[in-house]
């Protein structure tokens, strides 16, 4: 029996810090990068996954090798997109009108109604939009909402959530310092976080904001099975004292009932998992990451308000 045809992807956002995790699951899945997008060009990376692939600067001549490529019957299968995250959604409908399905990171869009409207485009083009939920893929992840399912109602688990990945300088002046690009630190840093707990309790019923700044954002959430008190921060004097003093400028804890969920293991190769299903028509879609584009979107805008002491964060004063 003949190896399958390879499918054929392009790539946005090729210099960023997500894109060799894109093209390594391209490559791990037998297919190839035929061409990509970035306005740096900064991506000699890609010499090591597909040393043929074409590569522009300009979105312009992108969409337009990419039409040309559809004439000439050898067009995308596939559109990877890992551009800055206000670019997702125009970058989507470039992949559609090229004939292509899009494979969005999160957060697949900035404003619930986004989705809606990439909704009309999918029935108007016949393509789909997806996105990488790699969090669902995680086998202890995986193993948790089994037991939580088989469980069945049991009441509202108290559920702490505390991640905290120190960035520099930099951070702020980039793209992902800027709220009308990058949505905010819970966009950005937390939506995967927010998609996760929303998949595994349920929907969201009330959300309050409790700190919003440029590296700490807090708050208490309620879903259907869970209460939820969380922070997302990129300064490291929020990790605990006791790991700062051995040197540890990252923090990552989910205690459910008081028991900690140990994940923090097995990322290598999620990224791969979450392709395969997609090509096998399994993945994520846009209604799948609806709640957490729900839920992070109210966290940008809503007022602050002090907690009580059953809401305040554990770590915060």
């Amino acid at each position: 029996m003949s190896a399958p045809t390879p499918l054929r992807f392009g790539l946005t956002g090729a210099s960023g810090y997500i894109a060799p995790r894109h093209m390594k699951a391209i490559k791990d899945t037998g297919n190839v990068l035929t061409a990509a997008l970035d306005p740096f060009d900064s991506v000699g990376i890609m010499d090591s996954y597909f040393p043929r692939c074409e590569f522009y600067t300009q979105p312009e001549k992108f969409e337009q090798y990419l039409h040309a490529a559809r004439r000439a019957g050898t067009g995308l299968d596939y559109l990877s997109i890992c551009s800055p995250n206000h670019l997702h959604d125009p970058h989507i409908r470039m992949a559609l009108r090229a004939g292509a399905d899009a494979l969005c990171e999160k957060p697949i869009v900035l404003h619930p109604s986004d989705i809606d409207s990439l909704q009309d485009v999918e029935q108007e083009t016949g393509r789909r939009v997806w996105t990488i939920l790699q969090l669902r893929t995680h086998a202890a992840l995986v193993k948790l909402k089994e037991q939580l399912d088989a469980a069945g109602d049991q009441g509202q688990k108290d559920v702490d959530l505390s991640y905290v990945t120190s960035r520099g300088t930099w951070y702020l002046r980039s793209w992902k310092g800027r709220v009308d690009e990058s949505g905010g630190l819970a966009t950005n840093i937390g939506v995967h976080f927010f998609d996760m707990l929303t998949w595994l309790f349920g929907d969201l019923k009330h959300v309050e904001v409790h700190t919003r700044t440029d590296t700490l954002n807090s708050g208490y959430l309620e879903l259907e099975r869970a209460r939820v008190r969380w922070m997302l921060a990129i300064d490291e004097s929020y990790v605990p004292q006791d790991l700062q003093a051995k040197g540890q400028r990252t923090y990552r804890s989910i205690t459910i009932d008081g028991q900690e969920i140990e994940f923090s293991e097995g990322f290598t190769d999620l990224h791969t998992d979450v392709y395969r299903r997609t090509i096998a028509g399994n993945g994520f879609s846009l209604e799948d990451t609806r709640g957490a584009i729900e839920t992070v979107a109210r966290i940008r805008t809503l007022p602050l308000i002090t907690p009580t002491a059953q809401t305040r964060h554990r770590l915060l004063p």
